[in-house]
């Protein structure tokens, strides 16, 4: 029997990220076929209207079944999304009800990048793992800290929901599900058709560590300029909360509570941040780099460095640096 799939459109979709979904599961059908089997999904899109405009009134997508309709479906996919999150989460709030009582009928659900914004609304995601771009890792726990984000995860899987990380990481999860619902050998064909990375499953490589400021404790927003003006040098911590009138164990508390990040841990993205953006440029040594950023261990620093970004200094160096 076919699975069912259903391919919300949401107000502000991300065009790229449905057509590509009918596009891989059309092409897994097509391989499928060419080997003696049926078609095993059946793809359909669906819309609170019949006709939904996306990309600024650019693109117009007509739907194939509009929520009125009564139909189960296996496999429901939430698209990205596109522009302010959070006001596109509110303008696909007539998707809330319906994916909910999809679910709760037994589909189970996927969400690309910040679709896991919409997704969340629902509640669904409560009690849950899940990924989201990484950009938009701080809003996403401001906003849904009932949920559990795995901000360096490309997949994530609990319960029968599924989410993928930032960008086109959607590729990854529909590698996965394929593989889930079908074989290894579909996988495998369908990746070398589309040229896709199989083995992809972090996107902590791409993450540019922003710093978290989006919060309301002013004496953990200086601390934070104090480190970022003088991550070179060796941090005290007991000295800097001195300097700021805290009591260190108040600091780190407030610290930590802010940013998700403890004292120690922010320095050293701090650092490692400022690696990579030395490595891209490629004019040092990693040697240099690493005294520049304020070590003088190199196991430690190499250590720290795969820990942060999931890739060597070689590796990141090999993909990311610039030639001059």
């Amino acid at each position: 029997m076919k699975k069912l799939i259903s391919v919300i459109v949401p107000e502000h979709g991300v065009t790229a990220s449905i057509t590509d979904t009918l596009r891989f599961f059309g092409k897994a059908n097509e391989l499928i076929r060419s080997t003696g089997g049926d078609d095993p999904f059946a793809v359909q899109l669906v819309g609170f209207t019949r006709e939904i405009l996306l990309e600024e009134g650019r693109v117009c997508m007509r739907v194939d079944k509009t929520l009125d309709e009564t139909f189960l479906s296996d496999l429901v996919i939430v698209p990205a999304v596109s522009g302010d999150v959070l006001r596109a989460t509110q303008f696909n709030r007539h998707y809330f009800p319906w994916l909910v009582d999809q679910y709760k009928s037994g589909a189970e659900i996927a969400t690309y990048c910040v679709g896991a914004f919409v997704l969340a609304a629902t509640g669904l995601l409560n009690g849950k793992q899940c990924s989201t771009h990484w950009k938009y890792a701080h809003e996403f726990r401001s906003f849904y800290p009932e949920s559990t984000l795995v901000d360096d995860k490309i997949i994530t899987e609990q319960n029968g929901i599924y989410s993928s990380g930032g960008g086109i990481s959607y590729w990854n999860l529909l590698l996965y599900l394929l593989e889930k619902y079908s074989s290894r050998r579909e996988v495998l064909e369908v990746t070398k058709f589309f040229l896709l990375d199989i083995e992809k499953t972090s996107q902590a490589e791409f993450m540019m560590f922003k710093g978290q400021k989006e919060h309301g404790d002013e004496t953990v927003r200086k601390v934070q300029v104090f480190i970022e003006a003088n991550y070179r040098d060796k941090i005290n911590i007991e000295k800097m909360a001195e300097d700021f009138s805290i009591i260190r164990r108040t600091l780190e508390r407030r610290f930590k509570k802010a940013t998700k990040n403890s004292i120690a841990e922010y320095i050293q993205r701090v650092r490692i941040e400022a690696a990579k953006k030395e490595i891209e440029m490629g004019r040092r040594t990693v040697n240099e780099i690493m005294y520049e950023v304020g070590y003088s261990d190199m196991k430690t620093f190499r250590d720290l460095f795969l820990k942060i970004t999931g890739l060597s200094v070689t590796d990141y160096r090999d993909k990311y640096s610039f030639r001059y």
